[in-house]
């Protein structure tokens, strides 16, 4: 058989494509797009961009391939039609749109950040380009928004599938890039309501499709980004901003199951015939009036996606779909990466999700289940319990009881305890609430400050000052003068963990009255505090939260010495006895007793 003489086709195919510079491939196709020639450049421009390893050759290459594509699109030569030859060719160049989507991706996790940046903005750009293309090429005038490109730019956000310059990885277990996810969320996300809704509905597929273990980052990236999301409209009139241009042409008034046109002032038509949807559970009632400007007001389920565009109530629908499938993932695998993805997700459950759900009360189960958690994200869980109670009318009675399982040693010596007495102060804030039950609050902190470090102690002093002047029927719990009174006599039971079978009304808070002989100044001085009168007025918390060791060694060091401490100038000789005489050189003879005192065992 004859040796070859020339190279494979493959590699003489890639030798030839070097040769050639990327500006001049963007030439050919520029002119062919305009003459309607070849488009086989486009391939050589792409195997380019797929083959370079230099940051700067592939951010040409990344913005030549934008160019030709916006020029391809504008001229409408992905609109559907024409003959067999002229589908061929769609399909080509959809095949190499996607080649580059998939590069662009990639590009997201890349090393070099002005990559990073530029493949995010040329992806929302083609979005725009490819929805204003579908719209023109619609059959029936509504505006189009481009799907299942918009699916390619969640998923390398959300799945971070490798860059195609690092060579070798091939895995999607990394985290959004910081910058990238910023940018998304301050020029996009937070922005326009068609790309918030969108990812949105996208995300809550991706969770479902895609596993958290084959995926570890999943859930954190897209918690990253829905945590950061702090302009959520809460009126219609904010449904204002669009992407895609074409989205916010008013949309067509809904049609009721008879057809007939349905007036933004009419009450919600009911469909008795409607099939199930899950949207329906999502759907806010129906009876509650609405004060503000009117909106779309059919069911979510039964609106067009331009109608849900420009729909409140389907905002919230979707926002809440994508909550309630969010949530049940952090709880399923109890790790120490999920249990800190909960507690960010309950720092912002109270203000950031609650109030843009369509039923707040949804998420009680798995609020509760974290309450089982402890530590901090059970405090948490607190809080948003709370708010469900105070806010949205939930009937929790095993409230007060769960936080009372709160109160033990540990809480006073870990980092979170400012946390705790800030949210305790607030669930105990009401006038409303029986001395029974603050009671046995107050007298559990005056047990547990025995053996608290203190700057722990600091907090409980003015926290029960301002409890007992909020309540004056506990005031006789330190005007209680029995000289028994001890940990023997005290007829508190601090075994009992319901708080208002503890006798602790029955009882003093003779704990914080022994603090008065406190080593520490601070605590002795806030000690008597009991013993004044209760003229002045509460104290505000949040000057004493921020109290540590190191702080109150500060303020020693930094005290100005008023009067010097006595010192003893000369040195006593029988201050220590001894068994023997002490000779007249001052030398011992016999035992020393001092030196005895440090021998241990």
């Amino acid at each position: 058989m004859p040796v070859r003489s020339l190279p494979p086709p493959t590699k003489r195919r890639k030798t030839t494509v070097e040769s050639v510079s990327i500006k001049s491939l963007e030439a050919q196709l520029t002119s062919a797009v305009t003459d309607n020639g070849t488009l086989n450049p486009l391939a050589d421009l792409l195997m380019l961009a797929h083959g370079t390893s230099d940051a700067r050759e592939m951010s040409k290459a990344v913005y030549s391939i934008y160019r030709v594509f916006v020029l391809i699109i504008s001229r409408g030569m992905l609109v559907h039609g024409g003959d067999d030859a002229a589908k061929q060719v769609r399909k080509w160049i959809w095949e190499k749109l996607d080649s580059y989507v998939e590069l662009l991706v990639g590009l997201l996790q890349d090393e070099e950040p002005a990559l990073r940046k530029s493949s995010l903005e040329i992806l929302f750009s083609l979005l725009k380009h490819l929805s204003t293309s579908l719209t023109k090429s619609a059959p029936t005038p509504q505006p189009q928004f481009h799907l299942s490109h918009f699916k390619h730019i969640v998923h390398g956000i959300l799945l971070c599938p490798p860059s195609p310059r690092s060579k070798g990885s091939s895995k999607h277990d990394s985290k959004t890039k910081l910058d990238v996810r910023e940018n998304f969320v301050e020029v996009w996300f937070s922005v326009y309501d068609d790309i918030r809704w969108c990812f949105l509905r996208e995300a809550t597929t991706v969770l479902s499709k895609y596993s958290s273990t084959e995926y570890p980052q999943l859930l954190d990236n897209l918690l990253s980004i829905m945590e950061k999301l702090s302009t959520f409209p809460t009126d219609q009139s904010e449904l204002s901003a669009w992407w895609v241009e074409e989205l916010g042409a008013k949309p067509p008034k809904h049609k009721t199951a008879k057809g007939d046109t349905e007036e933004e002032d009419d009450p919600e038509p009911v469909d008795e015939n409607d099939e199930d949807d899950w949207r329906k559970f999502f759907d806010e009632d129906s009876n509650v009036k609405d004060t503000k400007k009117p909106s779309i007001k059919a069911r979510a389920h039964t609106l067009t996606f331009h109608q849900s565009l420009h729909s409140l109530q389907a905002h919230r629908a979707v926002f809440t779909r994508s909550w309630l499938n969010f949530l049940p993932h952090l709880s399923s695998v109890s790790t120490s990466s999920n249990r800190a993805l909960t507690t960010r997700a309950l720092n912002i459950m109270h203000r950031g999700v609650l109030p843009h759900l369509t039923r707040p009360v949804l998420v009680m189960d798995w609020i509760s289940a974290c309450v089982d958690l402890g530590e901090t994200v059970g405090l948490l869980a607190l809080n948003a319990l709370f708010t469900l109670m105070r806010d949205y009318n939930l009937d929790y009675p095993s409230f007060f009881t769960r936080l009372y399982a709160f109160l033990h040693r540990d809480v006073l010596h870990l980092k979170h305890r400012a946390r705790f007495f800030r949210l305790t102060e607030l669930f105990l804030s009401s006038t409303h609430l029986p001395a029974t039950l603050l009671a046995s609050f107050v007298k559990r902190l005056s047990r547990l400050s025995l053996n608290a470090p203190p700057a722990a102690i600091i907090m409980i002093i003015p926290f029960t000052y301002n409890i007992l002047k909020r309540h004056p029927a506990l005031m006789v719990m330190i005007h209680r003068t029995e000289d028994n009174t001890g940990t023997d006599t005290d007829p508190f039971i601090a075994e009992e963990p319901n708080p208002n079978s503890t006798n602790a009304l029955d009882s003093s808070l003779w704990e914080l009255h022994s603090h008065i002989h406190h080593y520490d100044s601070a605590v002795s001085t806030m000690a008597r505090i009991f013993a004044e009168a209760f003229t002045k007025p509460g104290y505000s918390m949040e000057d004493f939260l921020d109290h540590t060791y190191g702080t109150l060694i500060e303020t020693e060091v930094r005290r100005k010495i008023k009067k010097e401490p006595a010192l003893a100038m000369t040195l006593r000789k029988d201050l220590f006895p001894m068994s023997d005489v002490v000779n007249a050189d001052d030398s011992v003879s016999g035992r020393d007793v001092v030196s005895e005192f440090w021998v241990f065992g």
